[in-house]
């Protein structure tokens, strides 16, 4: 197992935490604004193995406004809190800057490191381009089970999103706006330009056919650019977040590539739009582990038997 983590604010900018042992930083959570078109929000990265490689992309040519690990809206009530061009049905995507909002720092509730565990508490407001209150965020994510015998480490990434405004927040996706395959909003990933063609696994299949299935767990394995080997990372739904919307929730469908780049997300509404009322909150709890070597299906059910929830 690991030492105590630690964890260092430098404020208006980043926080960072670092595993003592080997010296190697786990990530950077950076908070600090950055250019408008990209929709500024906070951001993971860069995010590292426990071997010191790489496992996310950051402002990649292609897309701009991808940017490690964040949270994002890519339609949200006709917004764009995703960033850089808007994909109008019939259009393609357009240069929309009127579109393009932004998800603002607004203050920490916690931020620490205790022992094997780091937790950074944030307060956030979301906004369209006219600056407008839509929402507020409540957003926690725990860093745990670091483990340096198995090369892996998990956080844990909680959100708790509020509609302020006096009519209903409609989430959607390129999809529920009528493009096939791109149902992506939530929680998003970017990996790095190496993992193309990686491969995908979930509990019960692989390869690009993930696309917008239901699962609980998928996993992106990729190999490094500079270093030998791979790197593992598992993206897993809480029990609550009832993903197949069986108890009433809002169903979830994970958006996966391998091709042309390395992206998963588990979407908030990749089919369907997900409307929340005012004042009503949307509660999601995802965890995300990365680990060193490429993990087999056999692997990832060992760490989530000996990790449960």
């Amino acid at each position: 197992m690991s030492g105590a983590l630690r964890l260092v604010h430098t404020h208006g900018d980043r926080i960072t935490v670092t595993e003592p042992a080997t010296g190697i930083e786990l990530f950077a959570y950076v908070y600090r604004p950055e250019a408008a078109w990209e929709a500024p929000k906070p951001y993971l990265h860069p995010v590292r193995t426990l071997a010191g490689d790489a496992v996310t992309g950051y402002r990649p040519h292609d897309h701009r406004w991808h940017k490690g690990l964040s949270l994002t809206a890519s339609h949200l009530s006709g917004a764009n809190l995703w960033g850089g061009n808007s994909y109008v049905h019939g259009r393609g995507y357009l240069e929309l800057p009127e579109r393009v909002g932004s998800m603002r720092h607004a203050g920490f509730a916690e931020v620490g490191a205790d022992g094997g565990r780091a937790v950074i508490a944030e307060r956030l407001t979301w906004h369209p381009y006219d600056g407008e209150l839509w929402a507020e965020e409540e957003r926690r994510i725990e860093v745990h089970d670091v483990d340096l015998e198995s090369g892996s480490w998990a956080l844990t990434w909680t959100t708790a999103v509020t509609n302020r405004r006096a009519e209903p927040l409609r989430f959607g996706s390129p999809t529920t706006a009528g493009r096939e395959l791109a149902g992506y909003t939530g929680l998003f990933w970017r990996g790095p330009r190496a993992f193309r063609a990686g491969r995908i696994t979930g509990p019960e299949g692989e390869g690009p056919g993930m696309m917008g299935t239901q699962a609980p767990w998928l996993a992106f394995c990729g190999e490094h650019d500079g270093s030998d080997g791979h790197a593992t990372l598992l993206f897993e739904h809480a029990p609550e977040n009832d993903h197949t919307g069986a108890r009433g929730a809002h169903p979830a469908h994970w958006f996966v590539r391998s091709e042309p780049f390395a992206a998963v997300a588990p979407s908030w509404a990749y089919y369907e739009e997900l409307e929340l009322a005012p004042g009503d909150t949307l509660r999601r709890r995802y965890r995300v582990v990365v680990a060193d070597g490429a993990w087999e299906r056999a692997d990832i059910a060992t760490y989530l038997e000996a990790h449960p929830w």
